[in-house]
């Protein structure tokens, strides 16, 4: 008897340690300095079918800053829940000043692809008078994986593909996508025109082969994020390039042709920065309820204080919000791990954002103080 209390003791003990194990847990992933790499920025992550994590970024070689610059695409994976990383590869690099940036990532559960979309600004000058900050010519491309990351497809310019008449260039998200329940890729992006960014959406119905580009949902809106809804509409949730201390959202029900007004959501105030939006559980998976998530520097006017909200609602209201970081903050992106926890990569430091990109391992009850768990 006495052995068996003793036992059931252990088994207790060791059940208590490892939830406190994967309660929270923090861990810098890509620091400015280490790895010959003066800065890194704009965070990217998924999970894929095995459970691998694959978290990507810029890797501002010489000097910090956007382009013009010489800026690389760097990844490092994780196969145990992000406690051990691989060490740093650059997966694109183009010569000189030629940059590589603004990383969208998102994974086909169907295929096992993981596809890789990011912004080459190339050396060649832009025409007179274009809005491209970089004053050079900038092209979308994209890059396949069908091994988890071992190697990568030649870049494919999906500029060529979708490009209209009257827009400057097409952009990244920067983040992730999401892959609905049909199958279909959807990918974040803007498209800079003469006179303002507009947020789309990239679409695949094919798994890739063949891209199409939706209508806008806003002009003056930039580094958006997209979910497919319970009844399967898309939610939209951009960045406001007006500064107005909330995210813009918008509705769709016909796969981008058409958007319902912008409204600017109150319940997820930010500066001018990009957020992440995931789903988290869907009750058609045998959940007990839909949970969406989103990410962000939660001051309506300064890039600190870095926070997760979560909705039960289908993104109506954002009643549970979590502190993960009051220092400065920036970028982010989210995950849901295969053990059921979730992930989130952001950019932090002390005197600024972009010292380094760490990542935070936690779970729902964490996040909720206890209130809710998962349950099927």
């Amino acid at each position: 008897m006495r052995i068996a209390i003793s036992l059931n003791i252990v088994l207790c003990l060791c059940t208590l340690l490892i939830a406190d194990e994967i309660s929270f847990t923090k861990k810098p992933i890509f620091v400015g300095g280490l790895d010959d790499i003066v800065e890194y920025r704009i965070p990217a992550m998924v999970t894929t079918g095995t459970g691998t994590l694959i978290a990507i970024c810029d890797a501002r070689v010489d000097r910090p800053g956007d382009a013009i610059n010489n800026v690389d695409i760097a990844m490092k994976r994780s196969k145990d829940f992000g406690r051990t990383w691989d060490p740093m590869r650059v997966i694109v690099d183009f010569p000189g000043e030629e940059a590589a940036c603004d990383p969208c990532m998102v994974f086909d559960k169907q295929t096992d692809n993981l596809w890789i979309f990011y912004d080459h600004i190339l050396a060649e000058p832009a025409k007179s008078g274009t809005r491209l900050r970089e004053q050079r010519v900038a092209v979308l491309h994209a890059i396949q994986s069908q091994d988890g990351g071992d190697t990568w497809s030649p870049p494919r310019d999906i500029t060529r593909i979708v490009q209209q008449a009257g827009w400057e260039s097409i952009m990244a998200g920067p983040g992730s996508g999401t892959q609905t329940r049909d199958g279909h890729l959807l990918v974040p992006c803007y498209t800079r025109r003469t006179d303002n960014d507009y947020s789309q959406v990239l679409v695949s119905k094919d798994h890739g082969k063949s891209w199409k580009i939706t209508n806008a949902a806003r002009a003056n809106t930039n580094e958006a994020a997209v979910v497919e809804l319970n009844d399967g509409r898309w939610l939209f949730n951009m960045r406001d390039v007006h500064r107005n201390g909330y995210r813009l959202v918008s509705i769709t029900a016909d796969d981008g042709r058409r958007w319902e007004t912008p409204w600017e959501e109150t319940g997820l105030p930010g500066p001018c920065c990009q957020g992440s939006l995931i789903r988290y559980t869907d009750v058609r998976d045998g959940f007990n309820k839909n949970r969406l998530l989103f990410s962000n520097p939660a001051d309506s006017s300064k890039r600190q204080n870095m926070t997760v909200r979560m909705s039960y609602d289908e993104g109506k209201t954002w009643p549970v919000a979590k502190l993960i970081d009051t220092s400065f903050c920036a970028y982010s992106c989210l995950t849901v791990l295969s053990d059921g926890t979730i992930g989130l990569l952001y950019e932090h430091g002390k005197e600024s954002p972009y010292e380094q990109i760490s990542f935070t391992r936690f779970d729902l009850q964490w996040l909720t103080d206890g209130t809710d768990r998962l349950e099927k």
